[in-house]
Formats: C-alpha cells, sequence, structure tokens
C-alpha cells in the first residue's frame, strides 16, 4: 500500500488551507467585491490570517501578525502572498465586507456537508446558540393607577425589565434578572 505523498511537506495549518479552493475565494472576492479600494492586504491574505487566528487562539492582532511573521519561512504552506502588519490587519477588518467571509464560509459548508456528522453541528449548535431576551412590564397602569412618579403631562410612569437568558435546546432560562424600565 502506498502512501500519500501531497501532504508531507506542509504544516497542520498549511494542509487545512489547501482544503479550500483558490476557485471558491476568486468567486467570492469578484461577487462581493471585496478588494476594492484595498491596497495591502488581500481578501485571501485577510482569510488566512483570520483563520490562523482563530485556529491558534490569538487574543490579539499584534499576536496574529507576530506569530505569522515568526512562521514567514513557511508562508508558502499556508498560500499567503505576504505577511500581514498589525496596522494592515485592523485595517482591513474595519472595512472589509463581512459578506466576503459569509461566501467562503457557505461555499465550504456545502462542498463538505456531506463529510461533516450532522448530529455533531446540531449538538454544537444546541449548546452554543442562546436566546436573549428582555421585556418591559409596566407597572403603573390599571392595577397600581395611584402610585408612581407623576411626570408633567400627568401620566404616571414606572416599571421593571425582565431580561432572560435561554439555551436554544432548554425550555428553562438558565439566567434571568431585573431592572429599571428606563434601563
Amino acid at each position: 500500500m502506498s502512501k500519500s505523498n501531497y501532504f508531507s511537506s506542509k504544516s497542520v495549518f498549511g494542509q487545512l488551507i489547501s482544503l479550500i479552493d483558490d476557485k471558491k475565494i476568486k468567486d467570492a472576492v469578484k461577487k462581493t467585491d471585496s478588494n476594492r479600494y484595498v491596497k495591502r492586504l488581500k481578501s485571501k491574505d485577510h482569510l488566512i490570517s483570520m483563520l490562523f487566528c482563530s485556529f491558534a487562539k490569538c487574543n490579539a492582532l499584534r499576536e496574529v501578525s507576530g506569530a505569522i511573521h515568526g512562521l514567514s519561512v513557511k508562508t508558502e504552506s499556508f498560500q499567503l502572498s505576504q505577511v500581514p502588519k498589525r496596522s494592515n490587519l485592523s485595517v482591513a477588518i474595519k472595512n472589509r465586507k463581512v459578506e466576503f467571509f459569509e461566501e467562503i464560509y457557505n461555499k465550504l459548508l456545502h462542498q463538505y456537508s456531506s463529510v461533516l456528522s450532522d448530529s455533531l453541528i446540531e449538538n454544537v449548535l444546541n449548546k452554543q446558540v442562546k436566546i436573549v431576551d428582555s421585556s418591559t412590564i409596566i407597572l403603573f397602569k390599571d392595577i397600581l393607577s395611584c402610585v408612581g412618579r407623576k411626570s408633567k403631562d400627568g401620566k404616571s410612569n414606572g416599571g421593571i425589565k425582565v431580561h432572560t437568558v435561554i439555551n436554544a435546546d432548554e425550555i428553562v432560562p438558565n439566567l434571568v434578572w431585573f431592572s429599571q424600565a428606563v434601563t
């Protein structure tokens, strides 16, 4: 049995990046026009930098640019045309359209959905999706019309706001708190 040597000289991150087809990135750039008015950090480099940030669990742009700069010898394996600087990353994050990343994500999900386990995705989504709600309860309507602060126009004001957080797969909220209705 012969072994494949396609991934032999690449880092693990380089192997992951090689699963993203260049044609998908070019199509997404063309569709969303995400390289318009961009001089330095092109969309593909921005995408790879943000993926590196996510996989390396970096907390700051300085960490991302420093780590990629430290690996600059291996940038061919993860297809970066240039090592991004912190300031360029900051400007790109501020100005680049989110639709570009959304397009890439949807194309990759469509391509690799047959390989992904459906139950795994559902379990992850159920545990991570939280529903947040805040509802105002007016106290001084009919029941307590005699109390409350009178405003200049003669109407009584007052109430409480109920804030709740619930996991998408549960029935009972896991967090409930009250605040003033004005908040």
